[in-house]
């Protein structure tokens, strides 16, 4: 077993909503300032820049999961991990298939970049990927576990965009493993949020710039580094959250 300090949510530039700075290369030499070994890449409803952050961080140590942060029908956010790019991209088709047609305004939204493994821009998304799917979160969650991936609800403990705050509840039989924080440590979200005090708990930084990756971790205890392996530390609890890249720690 090994010790992988993580941080399971970090957006490129392909997310409207971050900045232009979060390119592949950048992304990767950040995840190595902060000392971590494991991130994932989950953009909004998409996962077009995925290969190129693994593609640039081959050879550097840093391991690089796929995913997507996708905004169910309920508003409500879930991290959606992979992998391998290729599940990935077949998550992404679908998502696509159930986003509202519409293309976006990037004078409003922003810019929706792909990106290769130097960073340099290969085209922009056209899709509106700030959007709703049509798809409820426990379709997404159920879908999910049938690809073979991982489901978190996302930042559970924030006031928009959450499983708690949009729905007030965890839905009985939805198959996750964990809730993810963006917010609190794990202890003040249990005392808080009493319909999670029993879940396993992480944190992630949800990064939309270079500055916050790494800012809040989770590190766990891994034999491989897979989507199986990652959901039994979740579900035996073998995992630490910290904050500040490990300054701090909680349980």
């Amino acid at each position: 077993m090994a010790l992988y300090r993580a941080d399971l949510h970090i957006h490129t530039a392909l997310s409207p909503c971050a900045g232009e700075e979060m390119t592949p290369p950048l992304i990767v030499a950040a995840a190595l300032k902060a000392g971590l070994q494991l991130i994932a890449v989950t953009d909004h409803n998409s996962a077009g820049n995925v290969a190129a952050v693994q593609e640039a961080a081959r050879n550097t140590g840093l391991i690089v999961l796929a995913g997507l942060e996708v905004q169910t029908r309920e508003d409500v956010h879930l991290v959606c991990l992979f992998d391998t790019a290729e599940e990935a991209l077949k998550w992404q088709a679908e998502v696509y298939r159930h986003l509202p047609a519409g293309e976006n305004r990037e004078d409003y939204f922003g810019l929706q970049l792909l990106l290769d493994a130097a960073g340099r821009e290969i085209g922009r998304e056209k899709r509106l990927l700030l959007a709703s799917i049509g798809l409820g979160v426990e379709e997404v969650a159920r879908e999910i576990m049938k690809r073979g991936g991982l489901c978190l609800p996302a930042h559970v403990d924030r006031p928009s965009y959450s499983l708690l705050a949009n729905l007030g509840i965890v839905p009985p039989g939805m198959p996750v493993v964990a809730m993810e924080l963006g917010l609190l440590s794990p202890a003040a979200a249990r005392k808080k949020f009493p319909t999670v005090a029993n879940w396993p708990l992480v944190a992630a930084s949800d990064a939309h710039y270079l500055n916050d990756i790494g800012r809040r971790i989770t590190e766990y205890e891994l034999e491989v580094v897979n989507i199986t392996a990652l959901s039994h530390a979740l579900q035996q609890q073998q995992f630490k959250v910290m904050l500040d890249a490990g300054r701090n720690k909680f349980r």
